[in-house]
């Protein structure tokens, strides 16, 4: 690339060094610390992947007790935040409502020593520990009613699912949704990651971090693509009324949700995954007609456009796997905050040990030498 060159989107171009996570779209590889997230998937918990990822290695088993009591006992909020939530409208978008409690839970912890293993330590502890009951207790305020409180023989994703819908959930739901929340922990240099570093890299608190990174996922081109498949399925209606979906769509050169990927030239490894989880929910809790035609949809869209390198992203089955534990569609983007949240804390952490503020420069395209008109002239 020539010096001074303008990439739009700084497409391609290295913001960071990293060693938190690593991606091969041409394969479909993910890894987490090294470690492929299929194998995640099938052994570990989220706790545990939240510790490989802030800390950088796996726990021992005495580690991992302490931690996932560690942020057991900070699950409950404060009940001034319970107040703000609960002034909030009740059509207020769910993203807009998680980054006001994250800038707000900030002021409760003031920033004391950013360098400080244990300020890291505790900072980490309180967001793991609270967006989860924060998203909880929006939903429920919303309509009226107090928030649940925590449970603490509960684990940390059996917990989210029992506060969010005031029951305990089944064992296999609540596995369902703890691999849901490994998969979308971490994936690199995103728009929200990419954020949090620039936001970061000013030396501001966690919780400022965190509030830009939920921001940034707010918005369209970035997070909800899940709720938008769900849509686009109710859209589609039938199998039968694919090919003509299909037709009008690649004629008119409109994307496709829930297919293509900036980085995956194959099928996203997680796509796969969660396509598993789906058929496991389902076998158990009933069959989902929209399943069938997902699948179908995803036959013909390879059968036109694998050759160009579009294949089944995230997003494409993981709003079937939401709604069949009875997330609500407009918390999808909420639920995918909860699970990037220690990938954004990853990256706060390791933008820390090697701080430089981001300062791009621009190419400018305006005019010089442009005399000032005095406003009677004008």
């Amino acid at each position: 690339m020539a010096v001074g060159e303008y990439k739009p989107g700084l497409e391609g171009i290295p913001a960071t060094q990293s060693n938190i996570s690593f991606i091969d779209g041409q394969v479909g590889l993910l890894e987490y610390r090294g470690i492929r997230i299929e194998e995640l998937c099938q052994h570990s918990s989220f706790l545990e992947t939240c510790y490989l990822l802030v800390f950088g290695q796996l726990p021992t088993a005495g580690e991992l007790k302490t931690f996932e009591e560690h942020v057991l006992l900070r699950r409950r909020l404060k009940y001034p935040i319970r107040d703000m939530i609960k002034s909030f409208p009740d059509n207020a978008p769910p993203m807009d409502a998680l980054q006001t409690c994250v800038s707000a839970l900030g002021m409760f912890y003031p920033l004391t020593e950013l360098h400080d293993q244990e300020y890291i330590y505790q900072a980490t502890l309180r967001l793991l520990a609270k967006v989860p009951t924060m998203v909880a207790a929006f939903h429920l305020m919303r309509q009226g009613n107090d928030p649940v409180m925590p449970r603490d023989d509960l684990g940390y994703s059996a917990n989210f699912l029992y506060t969010l819908n005031e029951k305990e959930p089944d064992p296999l739901a609540a596995r369902v949704f703890d691999v849901c929340l490994i998969l979308h922990a971490e994936h690199t240099v995103n728009a929200s990651t990419f954020a949090a570093l620039v936001t970061a890299s000013t030396l501001t608190d966690p919780y400022m971090v965190m509030s830009s990174a939920v921001g940034t996922l707010a918005g369209p081109l970035h997070g909800g693509a899940n709720e938008k498949v769900m849509h686009m399925l109710a859209e589609i209606g039938t199998i039968d009324r694919i090919p003509a979906y299909l037709d009008g769509k690649i004629t008119r050169k409109e994307k496709i949700m829930g297919f293509g990927h900036r980085v995956y030239k194959v099928k996203d490894p997680r796509a796969t995954v969660l396509q598993g989880l789906a058929q496991q929910l389902f076998d158990k809790f009933g069959h989902d007609p929209y399943y069938d035609l997902a699948v179908e949809l995803e036959r013909q869209v390879n059968e036109r456009l694998a050759g160009k390198g579009i294949y089944a992203n995230v997003d494409f089955y993981s709003g079937l796997v939401y709604k069949k534990l009875g997330i609500p569609e407009d918390l999808f983007t909420a639920v995918f905050a909860i699970a990037r949240t220690p990938g954004w804390l990853a990256h706060w952490k390791e933008q820390l040990s090697d701080n430089r503020l981001f300062r791009p420069t621009q190419v400018y395209t305006g005019q010089h030498n442009i005399a000032y008109v005095p406003i009677e002239q004008r």
